[in-house]
């Protein structure tokens, strides 16, 4: 067995991309084809779903630091409600900290005068292009602004104390969200006393 980090692994050659096209469009979503050679001379055919835009946030909003804010919303790829943190696309010219604040006065209806970048994860690396900015918010103020959304977001206060409980629930299964409370934690834990959150 090998005690090798993934930073003492051998760089590796990236494929030749031979061809690229695209394969399918719609108002969201924009799927390509790519032809690649590896390294080792093997060609392979494989599709992606792109990005657009400037991407998206999704944010940790701490009332306190025991308490998170979540949202129930209808989504349409489960066709049916759930709970999960506030996300939203980010806004040409506009940057990842002002779409988070953005989007949390949007759907949750609360300011942040503390936003901290924790990490960008991607989705599904295999197939898609599609990442998320993590943003964890603190300091919260009440301060609404008119989103986007069919019908009134429904915010839910959860107590970070009790996560393994939350995602255990059948309407708690977005795996952004989950992944994003635990690093929230963990970050919450290592800068606490920094941090300055209402107890």
């Amino acid at each position: 067995m090998s005690n090798q980090t993934p930073s003492d692994k051998p760089t590796l050659i990236k494929p030749e991309i031979l061809k690229r096209t695209t394969v399918a469009r719609s108002r969201l979503f924009r799927a390509d084809e790519l032809q690649l050679r590896f390294s080792n001379g093997v060609e392979r055919t494989y599709e992606k779903l792109c990005s657009g835009g400037p991407g998206a946030v999704l944010i940790v909003p701490l009332l306190d630091e025991h308490t998170v804010l979540l949202v129930r919303e209808y989504a349409a790829g489960l066709e049916d409600y759930h709970l999960a943190l506030p996300k939203g696309a980010i806004d040409q010219g506009e940057s990842l900290l002002e779409a988070a604040q953005r989007e949390l006065q949007e759907e949750v209806g609360y300011g942040a005068r503390n936003l901290q970048f924790l990490k960008r994860i991607n989705l599904s690396p295999a197939y898609m292009e599609h990442g998320i900015n993590i943003v964890i918010a603190w300091d919260l103020y009440e301060q609404r602004l008119e989103g986007d959304e069919p019908e009134p977001i429904e915010v839910v206060p959860y107590p970070l104390a009790d996560l393994l409980t939350l995602i255990s629930r059948p309407d708690m299964c977005e795996g952004r969200s989950i992944a994003a409370l635990f690093m929230a934690r963990e970050w919450l834990a290592g800068n606490l006393n920094t941090a300055e959150l209402p107890a």
